[in-house]
């Protein structure tokens, strides 16, 4: 097959290829285990074997993939892994949760060139503070493990288009669902301002905004 007849391949002809664990690189894994408990992570696994192989598996909450380290897992450099991405739906209230878990965590910042939240804490390339009009995919906050492995918590609350398979909708916690109640609230609001009158349809119209947030498609007004 040539590549141009590759690329006319459908996606609906490939296997599904689920991407469910991440290995990242620890000196400890006893104290790893510890800071990842301490998140709240939900331990999935710990297991060792005889011959010095070891891993230990946490889910963060709400995620579909999971992270592994241990004992003999991985020759990568401890504290080598970066930019590990954490999507929220409120970058304040997880950075608050964070940190009154003790978690050293930076402030709630947003890019001022591209790629500047790869820069670490106290670079120039962050703007404190949300982005501009709440963009989607725009506000960030960091935090590292104890080997200084770091983490990146996005937040996104409008999908961009094809992100996400557009048959299904799903949230992953009930602050979550709370948090697009009130932006599709909102958002009908401005559409009871548009039409000067009250919606009596208005769950139809909640439902038709948060599938769409979520699918990327463009939102009803």
């Amino acid at each position: 097959m040539s590549t141009s007849d590759a690329r006319t391949d459908t996606t609906s002809d490939l296997v599904d290829l689920k991407l469910e664990a991440i290995v990242i690189p620890v000196a400890d894994a006893d104290r790893s285990k510890a800071f990842y408990e301490s998140l709240g992570w939900r331990l999935d696994a710990d297991f060792g074997f005889d011959n010095g192989f070891r891993v230990v598996q946490f889910t963060p909450p709400g995620s579909p993939a999971s992270v592994q380290f241990g004992t003999d897992i991985t020759t990568a450099a401890p504290g080598s892994a970066q930019g590990l991405y954490l999507v929220v739906s409120d970058i304040r209230a997880a950075r608050e949760q964070l940190s009154a878990r003790g978690v050293e965590v930076s402030e709630v910042f947003h890019p001022g060139a591209p790629g500047a939240q790869f820069q670490p804490d106290g670079a120039t390339g962050r703007v404190a503070g949300r982005a501009d009009d709440e963009a989607s995919y725009s506000s960030f906050v960091t935090f590292n493990d104890p080997d200084g492995n770091g983490w990146l918590l996005q937040e996104v609350t409008t999908r961009l288009p094809g992100r996400i398979d557009t048959a299904e909708t799903s949230y992953a916690s009930v602050n979550d669902v709370m948090q697009a109640l009130i932006r599709a609230a909102t958002a009908h609001g401005e559409h009871e301002k548009l039409t000067g009158k009250y919606d009596e349809e208005w769950p139809a119209w909640y439902a038709a905004y948060m599938v769409a947030e979520q699918s990327g498609a463009p939102l009803p007004k």
